[in-house]
């Protein structure tokens, strides 16, 4: 038979569950803007929610709907075109062949 101590601990372990998962979501907000650095230097920052073509002398960013992707590099493994389109504080895209830093702020 459930007592009802029983309940009130259960209660107490999905409410804690619950904050925790709501912190965590938080964390993953959205970004306002993107940072493109090239040989540590910084080649474009603006906001995510302007669409715009960034062309590098080896990578073409696109900045467009809130996300930023890299659509071409002329790298030989192509990790950073394949990367998925990136939008939360915190995310990054690199291309370290050509030295390519895409980041969300």
């Amino acid at each position: 038979m459930i007592k009802r101590s029983d309940i009130i601990i259960f209660a107490a372990v999905i409410a804690a569950a619950a904050a925790i998962f709501g912190i965590f979501r938080l964390n993953e907000s959205n970004g306002t803007s993107v940072l493109i650095t090239e040989n540590n230097q910084t080649v474009y920052k603006g906001s995510i929610h302007t669409d715009k073509t960034v062309k590098l002398s080896g990578n073409t960013v696109v900045i467009k709907n809130g996300y930023a992707t890299v659509s071409k590099a002329d790298c030989k493994n192509q990790i950073c075109v394949n990367h998925k389109k990136i939008s939360k504080k915190g995310e990054t895209i690199v291309c370290l062949p050509n030295k390519v830093i895409v980041e969300i702020k």
